[in-house]
């Protein structure tokens, strides 16, 4: 998960090192440190977050116009400078920054401690330093060629040598790394934001490829070692997309882009009439889609949540027997798919590494794929048969927001596109649904317009340490993201039910003045869930009701109400997730908590 910089050309390196770090602090922020060319390979690391580095930095002067960077997520080895990267071999002649895992690193490591090598870390990566030092030849490339050789695992690795100034080479296996591409410089990053504001122009490599980078010259090889040709792509984000702009946070920055992103990923597929989807990305035809007997979807964290939604959508509106799998147990439990199945698999980054082992797992049993996801030319959005692209653009908090409701809005689209064809709805329904889905951007938007009564709520609220989310039917798979939303970024814990389980043994749990959100939007619901309402109020429960305007009986049965728009009810998802992210932010903001960069977790989860 950790990102990775790099920098070869005629400006001074570490302030472009120390920016593009910033960019990628959301992929791991346990350590960092940088490695620049100068009389020899100088490096400077320190655990804790980007600002400890850049503190002991001060008063440094640097002249170097070669180097390369790292901010850590511990995976081998606790947060500390020791494990911080980058990491050197006995000899100082190479650093290298990595992200991945090497899998065989112990039997490696083992074997180069027999041969004189000291390692002074405990992590997985140290390996490969002192593996470049065995097979040197004054040949980088070559040396870097027979490293990978030996590994097992995931990797993206970048490569510096003292006695090869005048380069940068790198390579992947399973881990993402982009090269941009500058006048008499050119760049490396584990992800687009790093180099967004020096270039627009890149090159995204593939597994089992090497690049070599001088400050006027990118060559790629393959496996084979034969130089492979590269699509230069056109990113295309602004580079302002990726700062704050005056929020205090990103996280608060990308819930108030809810409304443009969301008129973005529907713009250009819903007919002028209303009266179909357009989904001319998708070449999955008319007849095959007629013959799909069954469909899996597969993700993790968030974007599982918006494949439950994506379920309980298709499974209503298509009528096709649905599957959701959290995509690091999917391979493992060996599913059983024919060529009558469809495998749908959703990742914000495209580079998620159990949704890519789910993806190929899929495609190993014979299944068609399409990927939902929000990054183009992404691993998984290259790997996949067809494409749903969530036009979301850069989201960098780690709790996902706008990502997840653009998922949202891709699988409604999907369960459309599908139902028209299959004829499973008519056309007067489909037309309802799409005039309501149209609306809906505008509908967040006016949510948005007044925060004032839930942030209040998120002052009343913030020092509970236990809080419960109820719901039914699609009520219940929001309350999963809203209690996933709170947990993750202010650390209460939080957990989500079906309402219709709550004398099953979840009322054992309820005491008194625990906050509990009471998810109403469903309208053939709306009576039972009342009742399950006032079956917690009675046990002491101070309840939070989130209900579709007009909804009076929700005042009798609820301390504090939100209200969200009336639309569709199969819709109410994407509005009524928005005050549940809300309430998690203000709630975090008001214990003090780093909303951005929760411990422990990571933007893109690209280890297994």
């Amino acid at each position: 998960m950790c990102g990775i910089v790099g920098y070869i050309g005629t400006q001074e390196a570490v302030p472009i090192l120390i920016d593009g770090l910033k960019k990628l602090e959301y992929r791991g922020y346990d350590s960092a440190g940088i490695a620049v060319l100068e009389n020899g390979i100088r490096v400077e690391k320190k655990v804790g977050k980007l600002a400890a580095l850049e503190e002991s930095l001060e008063g440094i002067t640097f002249t170097a116009q070669t180097g390369i960077g790292h901010t850590r997520w511990a995976t081998h080895g606790k947060p500390s400078d020791e494990n911080a990267h980058p990491h050197t071999d006995c000899t100082g002649k190479f650093a290298v920054v990595h992200n991945g895992i090497i899998e065989n690193y112990l039997h490696l490591r083992d074997r180069l401690k027999e041969e004189g090598h000291e390692f002074i870390s405990e992590t997985d990566t140290e390996v490969l330093p002192h593996l470049l030092e065995k097979y040197y030849r004054g040949d980088l490339v070559e040396a870097v060629r027979l490293v990978i050789q030996q590994l097992r695992g995931s990797y993206a690795m970048v490569v510096l040598c003292m006695e090869e100034p005048d380069k940068i080479v790198a390579a992947r296996q399973d881990s993402p790394l982009v090269v941009g591409l500058g006048e008499n410089e050119n760049f490396l990053a584990s992800d687009i934001p790093a180099i967004l504001k020096y270039t627009k122009r890149a090159l995204i490599l593939e597994d089992g490829e090497i690049v070599v980078l001088t400050a006027d010259k990118v060559t790629v090889f393959n496996r084979s070692n034969h130089e492979v040709d590269k699509k230069v792509f056109e990113v295309p984000w602004k580079a302002e997309q990726a700062e704050k702009q005056g929020y205090e946070h990103f996280m608060l920055k990308e819930i108030f882009e809810q409304p443009k992103v969301l008129r973005d990923t529907v713009r250009g597929r819903i007919s002028d009439d209303n009266s179909s989807v357009l989904l001319k990305d998708i070449s999955l035809g008319r007849e095959e889609i007629k013959k799909i007997k069954k469909l899996f979807i597969t993700a993790c964290g968030t974007a599982y949540h918006a494949g439950v939604v994506g379920k309980y959508v298709i499974e209503k509106l298509v009528r096709l027997p649905v599957e959701v799998d959290i995509a690091s147990e999917y391979r493992y439990r060996d599913p059983i798919i024919d060529p009558d199945s469809l495998v749908i698999v959703i990742s914000q980054s495209g580079e998620t590494a159990d949704t890519l082992a789910a993806l190929r797992e899929a495609h190993r049993k014979g299944a068609r794929v399409i990927a939902v996801t929000n990054v183009v030319d992404s691993s998984i959005a290259r790997e996949a048969d067809d494409v749903i692209y969530t036009w979301a653009g850069p989201e960098i908090a780690v709790a996902s927001t706008k990502a997840y409701t653009t998922q949202l809005i891709a699988m409604y689209l999907l369960a459309l596109y599908f139902a028209e064809i299959r004829g499973t709805l008519q056309g007067s329904e489909i037309n309802e649904i799409l005039t309501s889905l149209r609306q809906v951007p505008g509908q967040v938007q006016e949510m948005l317009n007044d925060t004032a009564q839930i942030q209040d709520f998120a002052g009343q609220y913030a020092r509970h340490e236990n809080a419960f989310f109820i719901g039914r039917g699609l009520d219940y798979t929001v309350a999963t993201e809203g209690a996933l939303k709170l947990k993750e970024i202010s650390y209460i814990h939080a957990e989500a039910y079906a309402a219709g389980e709550l004398k099953h043994g979840t009322l054992a749990l309820i005491v008194e003045n625990m906050p509990v959100v009471a998810l109403a939007t469903q309208p053939a619901l709306l009576e039972k869930m009342i009742s399950n309402i006032k079956e917690v109020h009675a046990r002491g429960a101070s309840i939070i009701g989130v209900a579709l305007e007009g909804i009076a009986e929700m005042e009798e049965v609820s301390e504090k109400v939100i209200y969200i728009p009336r639309t569709h009810p199969v819709l109410t998802s994407v509005l009524t997730v928005v005050p549940l992210q809300l309430l998690a932010y203000y709630m975090a903001v008001a214990r003090g908590c780093d909303v951005d960069k929760p411990r422990n977790l990571a933007k893109a989860v690209t280890v297994e």
